[in-house]
């Protein structure tokens, strides 16, 4: 049996799920029948679809513990041409903080939890317990290998897996996109629409905006629906008056970056938010 294959069938019983890299470190290229979005999967934009396709052609996506697929015609050929085995971190409940050089490796050492670790050609996967948003070059030589993404098969490494610290997820937060210098602390402007305005004085909206962000904090599962509905009630209540500043809007963007979240999501989220309630 091809070494690649045989590898991959133990990773996905042990609940890794696997596609093959071709020699160049890369997925195999979509079928003519999936390539762009023909299939309804939308492969190029990295989200798993309804593509019932045997092959192993669409990235992180395809990554699977099946066996029956794994050995499967299609993948069987694939493993024989692929150069190597890569695995979903996301998919297993993994993360995987890529270090690729030895000032990122001297970096971690010194700022974040010691885990198991796995030598690369270059530097070191440090791999923890916990899902986040997959990121390159969160700082220099280091990428973030989690949920949408594909991380190389390289061996069991060393040392035991420890739970994803803050530290980790803390990389992937950027600068709230709506917060501008300058932006002034709690106000209450004039009532827009000549409704009247209920923050009568700034405790109203500051209690509001501090219980959205700590219910986009305590947040389980489920953490981009729960960013939507958030700013959803948010705009309902403190939306039309007039007296939302670019600084509340930039904490409730800053507390859903520090789940996972992108910029863009938030700002998807928020225009969402403000479509549904007809602003």
């Amino acid at each position: 049996m091809n070494a690649h294959l045989t590898t991959a069938l133990e990773l996905a019983g042990a609940g890794l799920p696997v596609l093959p890299l071709r020699k160049g470190k890369v997925p195999f290229a979509n079928c003519p029948a999936c390539l762009y979005t023909s299939c309804g999967g939308r492969p190029h934009m990295k989200t798993p679809g309804p593509c019932t396709c045997p092959k192993p052609c669409h990235g992180w996506a395809a990554a699977t513990t099946d066996l029956e697929v794994i050995q499967s015609g299609f993948w069987r050929r694939a493993w024989v041409q692929a150069g190597a085995v890569a695995y979903h971190p996301g998919g297993a409940g993994l993360t995987v903080v890529d270090l690729d050089n030895a000032d990122a490796i001297t970096w971690a050492r010194e700022n974040l939890p010691a885990t198991q670790t796995v030598a690369t050609t270059r530097g070191e996967h440090w791999i923890y317990l916990g899902t986040m948003q997959s990121a390159n070059g969160v700082r220099p030589g280091v990428d973030i290998k989690s949920t949408m993404s594909y991380a190389r098969w390289l061996g069991p490494g060393t040392g035991t897996m420890t739970k994803l610290p803050d530290t980790v997820r803390a990389l992937t937060v950027k600068e709230p996109a709506l917060v501008r210098p300058g932006a002034q602390a709690v106000t209450v402007p004039a009532p827009a629409r000549g409704g009247e305005c209920r923050h009568r004085t700034p405790a109203y909206l500051e209690r509001g905006i501090a219980m959205a962000e700590q219910r986009i904090t305590d947040a389980r599962d489920a953490v981009h629906a729960t960013v939507y509905r958030t700013f959803l009630a948010v705009l309902s209540v403190h939306g039309r008056c007039g007296c939302l500043t670019d600084t509340h809007i930039g904490r409730l963007f800053a507390a859903a970056q520090a789940k996972g979240e992108s910029a863009r999501h938030c700002t998807d989220a928020w225009t969402n938010a403000r479509t549904k309630l007809g602003m």
